[in-house]
């Protein structure tokens, strides 16, 4: 508590720990700025005609049972795919991938197609009948609940009805190891790929083991 006391302080006086005055922060209009966020690869369509886009809003709604959502602009070629099938499947993008996962998050399905022109293979999902991304270590296949319109995009809310993983990053304990796919992420018009872990979930609170003298 007095660690957290004096951290209060060090904002109040806007002086850093070591004595050092610091800048308040400026205040903008509101926006969407909450970096970093995933440039997933959503495809859609079907193995005949697969088609894809890149899509930043996206993430979990809830666990139990395991729900996301996509937010997509209504003009966008694959808003009527996703809305008619009522299925679309979140392709977690690598650093091996990210010219492509651009390349579709610029380009219109209506026009090219992205596949054949990124190098993107299309495979066969589990259960919903649009492909998955070949490339992607991690694809989520998804069924849609719910459409909630917004304003600049409509929110499709769906279950996770099967999660899809390249073998290669298991163990043989099981355990998935997403820190070797090399995932990238997208920050303020960049993309970067993960670098080093630093903490692991529950690590602020968690006892340290003691050691046997």
């Amino acid at each position: 508590m007095k660690q957290l006391k004096m951290i209060y302080a060090f904002y109040d006086k806007n002086i850093n720990e070591n004595g050092d005055e610091f800048l308040q922060k400026i205040s903008w209009k509101g926006g969407a700025l909450i970096a970093p966020i995933p440039p997933a690869l959503v495809s859609c369509g079907t193995m005949e005609k697969p088609n894809a886009l890149t899509i930043a809003w996206t993430g979990i709604l809830n666990t139990i049972p395991p729900k996301t959502y996509i937010s997509v602009r209504p003009t966008r070629y694959s808003y009527d795919l996703i809305k008619s099938s009522g299925e679309f499947v979140i392709n977690l993008t690598t650093s091996a991938i990210i010219k492509a996962a651009d390349f579709c998050g610029v380009r219109s399905g209506r026009n090219v197609d992205k596949f054949a022109l990124t190098g993107l293979i299309p495979e066969k999902a589990s259960i919903v009948a649009c492909p998955m991304i070949k490339q992607s270590p991690v694809s989520l296949e998804c069924r849609v609940s719910d459409i909630v319109s917004l304003g600049s995009h409509d929110m499709f809310i769906a279950d996770i009805i099967a999660v899809n993983v390249d073998e290669q990053f298991i163990d043989k304990e099981g355990k998935l190891h997403l820190d070797k796919c090399g995932l990238a992420a997208f920050a303020h018009g960049e993309y970067f790929e993960l670098g080093k872990k630093i903490g692991t979930f529950g690590f602020s609170v968690r006892k340290k083991n003691k050691k046997h003298k």
